[in-house]
C-alpha cells in the first residue's frame, strides 16, 4: 500500500488524537497533532472560552498544510478539526492527494469526553461552537465518515480496509 496522507477531522472530543496516533502507527507513517501548530494567542483565546474565527485559523491551517506538503511522498497522518470545507480546501492546496477521516458523533458524547480531559486548553464550553461551525465531509471530498463512538481499533481497521480497497481500484 502506498503511504497515504490522512487528515483525521471532527469536533473536539471526537477522538482525533487517539485515532490519529493509532492510524499512523498502523500505516508506519509520521503523525502530527494540529494542536501543536496553534499560536500562543490561539491557545490563550480558546483557554478563555472564546472560539477562534477564520482569521485566527488561517496561519494555523497554512502551517498544517505545509506539514502535509512535506509528507506528500512519505505519507502521514494529522489530526485536525478541519471543521469547514474552506479549511479543508486550504489543506488540500498543499496536499491534493489528502484523504479525510471524518469522526462524527453526538454532541453529548463529545462534551463528556472534553469535560473529562485534564491538561488540555479546550474547554467544554466550546463544543457547541465547534458543532455550529461544522460542515460535514461532502461526497466530492475524498474520505470516509465514521461514528466516533466506535473504538479506535474498529475505526482504524475500517480505514485500513477502505484505503486498501481504494488502491486496488487504482491499479
Amino acid at each position: 500500500m502506498v503511504a497515504p496522507l490522512v487528515i483525521v477531522m471532527g469536533v473536539t472530543g471526537a477522538g482525533k488524537t487517539t485515532v490519529g496516533h493509532a492510524l499512523a502507527d498502523s500505516l508506519k507513517v509520521d503523525y502530527a497533532d494540529a494542536d501543536a501548530f496553534h499560536s500562543e494567542d490561539n491557545v490563550a483565546k480558546m483557554s478563555a472560552g472564546e472560539a477562534l474565527d477564520d482569521a485566527d485559523r488561517e496561519p494555523w491551517l497554512h502551517a498544517i498544510a505545509a506539514w502535509l506538503g512535506a509528507h506528500a511522498t512519505s505519507g502521514g497522518v494529522v489530526s485536525c478539526s478541519a471543521l469547514k470545507r474552506s479549511y479543508r480546501d486550504v489543506l488540500r492546496d498543499r496536499a491534493p492527494g489528502a484523504w479525510f477521516l471524518y469522526l462524527e458523533g453526538p454532541p453529548d458524547v463529545a462534551a463528556a469526553r472534553v469535560s473529562g480531559r485534564e491538561g488540555h486548553f479546550m474547554p467544554v464550553s466550546l463544543v457547541a461552537a465547534q458543532y455550529a461551525a461544522l460542515e460535514p465531509l461532502t461526497d466530492d471530498e475524498p474520505g470516509l465518515t465514521v461514528d466516533f463512538v466506535a473504538s479506535a481499533e474498529h475505526i482504524v481497521g475500517r480505514v485500513l480496509r477502505v484505503l486498501a480497497e481504494s488502491q486496488k481500484e487504482v491499479v
